[in-house]
């Protein structure tokens, strides 16, 4: 019996996504994030049904639309979700993306929460946040900012 009811070596939570074309999403992030490809399965028509990856120490999952089994693809704009990849260099990863078709969303910059970070949205309409955490804030000081900021956007 293990501590955990999710398989060997698998997180209890893992993310799927579904994404436009997710053989080149895939291809896009192993050349972009150096991510691994763990398992692949293709349907009968060849597109992807499911595939795993790794990213780090993370596992996440994907494939294309089945709008029978009620999985749709990613909206024409934004997203409902974000996944954030921590690198120790977001601006190359940036850089990487954006080169290889990513959207940039906002450059990256260093912000209140002690982290350098910007966002894309990828060429499989998913949207990622690059980051590096370079200093510990206060989470008194972050609320601050964050306030200060979310007037600024109102303003």
């Amino acid at each position: 019996m293990t501590d955990s009811p999710a398989p060997k070596g698998s997180p209890q939570l893992t993310t799927f996504f579904t994404a436009n074309d997710a053989a080149a999403a895939i291809d896009f992030y192993v050349d972009v994030f150096g991510a691994e490809l763990v398992a692949r399965f293709d349907g009968p028509d060849g597109r992807v049904a499911h595939a795993e990856m790794r990213l780090g120490d993370s596992p996440f999952q994907l494939g294309e639309a089945s709008p029978d089994l009620a999985i749709v693809g990613p909206p024409e704009e934004g997203n409902n979700f974000t996944l954030t990849f921590w690198t120790s260099d977001p601006d190359a990863v940036f850089a990487r993306a954006v080169a290889a078709g990513a959207t940039a969303v906002s450059e990256v910059d260093d912000v209140f929460s002690g982290d350098r970070m910007g966002v894309i949205r990828d060429p499989a309409g998913i949207r990622w946040c690059l980051s590096r955490h370079d200093r510990d804030v206060s989470p008194q000081e972050i609320a601050d900012a964050a306030a200060k900021w979310m007037a600024e956007q109102d303003a």
